[in-house]
This record gives C-alpha cells, sequence and structure tokens, in this order.
C-alpha cells in the first residue's frame, strides 16, 4: 500500500494530482479545513467510501494537526510508513489597490510547511516530500522572467511571493541548498527561531520543489495527443525555464505524477521550474 499525506488539496494543483493518485491505487490522507469540502464531490467520495481517500478535519497551521494528519496518513499496510507527502497550500487571495493580491495570515504557506517539517514522523524516514512554489521569487528567477510578467509579478503577486520565498528558504536550509541572504522573507514571514523547527542542515534529501509559471485553469495537454511528434506537453528544468509564460494547474499535476512519482530518482533534490 503506498499511503500520500496531502496538505492544501482542497483543490487546484493538490486536488488533481491527488485525484491521479487515487487512481493510480495510492492511498491519499487529506488534512482539510472543511472535510464538507467533497460532500458532493463524486471523484473524491467514490474513493472515501472504499478507504482510499481519508479526510482529516485540521489546520495546517496548528502543529498538533498536523502530527495527527501524520499519524493517519500512516495507517494500514504492512508498516506505518507515508510515502509521499505533497505540500500545495496557498491562500485564497484577496485583491487590495495599494497592494496587490494579498493572502491572510501572510506566512500561510511558510508556518504550515514548518509544521509539516516539525513533525516528520520518525516511522517515515523516506518519506519523499514535493512541494508547489512559484518561478520569479528569488532576484535571479525574477531576471528571467519574461520582462512583460515582470510587472505583474513585482506589484500583483508580491505578497504571496513572500510567503512562498519564505517557504523556499526553509527547504533551502534543510536541504542544505544555496540561498541568497538578499532573498530571505524576514521574522514578518519566518518568525523567529524557524531554524530550530526543521531538520538540520542538508539532512533532507528526499525533496523536490517545484515551481510553476503563471498558472491557468486551462485542460491538462499532456494528456492530449502532441500537436507535434516528439514535442512534450510542457517543458521543465532545473532552475529557470526560459520564455517562462504559463501552465496549467492540470498540466502540474501531471508532472507530480506521471513523472515525478513514477520516476523519484530522476528528481530527488531538484528545484525544476515548469512551464508551456
Amino acid at each position: 500500500m503506498s499511503k500520500v499525506l496531502a496538505i492544501g488539496a482542497s483543490r487546484n494543483i493538490g486536488y488533481y494530482s491527488s485525484l491521479r493518485l487515487l487512481d493510480l491505487g495510492y492511498t491519499v490522507t487529506f488534512l482539510l479545513r472543511k472535510p464538507e469540502c467533497f460532500d458532493h464531490d463524486a471523484a473524491i467520495t467514490r474513493f472515501v467510501k472504499d478507504g482510499k481517500a481519508r479526510l482529516v478535519k485540521g489546520d495546517a497551521l496548528v502543529k498538533s494537526d498536523v502530527e495527527r494528519a501524520w499519524a493517519e496518513a500512516a495507517k494500514g499496510g504492512d508498516d506505518l510508513a507515508v510515502d509521499f507527502m505533497l505540500f500545495t497550500v496557498g491562500g485564497t487571495p484577496s485583491f487590495k489597490l495599494t497592494k496587490g493580491f494579498i493572502i491572510e495570515p501572510p506566512n500561510l504557506v511558510t508556518q504550515s510547511l514548518l509544521n509539516v517539517l516539525e513533525t516528520l514522523p520518525a516511522d517515515s524516514p523516506d518519506v519523499r516530500i514535493i512541494t508547489i512554489s512559484s518561478i520569479g521569487l528569488t532576484r535571479e528567477s525574477h531576471n528571467a522572467l519574461p520582462r512583460a510578467l515582470k510587472p505583474v509579478y513585482s506589484y500583483t503577486l508580491t505578497a504571496p511571493h513572500k510567503d512562498k520565498c519564505g517557504a523556499e528558504e526553509v527547504l533551502a536550509h534543510a536541504a542544505g541548498w544555496t540561498w541568497d541572504v538578499r532573498d530571505s522573507a524576514g521574522e514578518e514571514i519566518l518568525g523567529t527561531s524557524w531554524a530550530d523547527r526543521v531538520p538540520e542542515p542538508a539532512s533532507l534529501k528526499r525533496l523536490v520543489v517545484i515551481r510553476p509559471a503563471l498558472l491557468t485553469d486551462g485542460e491538462c495537454a499532456a494528456d492530449k495527443p502532441p500537436k507535434r511528434a516528439g514535442k512534450e506537453a510542457y517543458r521543465v528544468k532545473e532552475g529557470d525555464v526560459n520564455g517562462s509564460w504559463t501552465i496549467s494547474r492540470r498540466d502540474v499535476a501531471h508532472f507530480i505524477v506521471e513523472k515525478v512519482a513514477k520516476n523519484w530518482d530522476e528528481w530527488e533534490g531538484k528545484r525544476v521550474s515548469i512551464a508551456y
């Protein structure tokens, strides 16, 4: 039995990824503030009925709720190990003319991730962690954006991207990756003594960070016949993809399941960008 803990999967990338995993036979445990969000979702409820989808009521900002979700995800099978942690937390933004899109709390992603890493169970030492970030967060990545997108990222997405930048800083610390201190999200996002809450530096190896381009609600191009023989539906590259404009949430989910989960050794320990 392959077991997944999905946090932030009530919709969007996490949701589409979880459906694919369930269809492949994985058992997926969802941590949800409102489990009733799936009450009328036939695609999920059929898996709830057969025990393959488990719904745990809780908030990723509450450490004890995350601990409880880990414990539930580990149940069943011959051992108590969780195979994958899928972290796709992202708040519902609101727009303010002077600030662009904002989320509440402003450090939702970073603090939720800190809770996940702080509660990593000893029974799952080999859990593989997949997290969603974004292109354009760091100075280097922002410089690689198409010129027309730079104002969009600088103005409208500053607040949510600062939060995701904090999450990437946490992961870079735990994985032993280089991190430019000029890109730090600061104590407002990270909090004080945050490094004491995560694994020792360079100890987190079974990790993939995915940085999508500007997300759309389009169809999954990868599920359709290619328009041209030999042409991939999307581009993926360690670091930044040149000319990164958009990518659909469904295609990011396709990459997570069909590429990363199925070919883990190829992607482990990498920060990759994905775009059309």
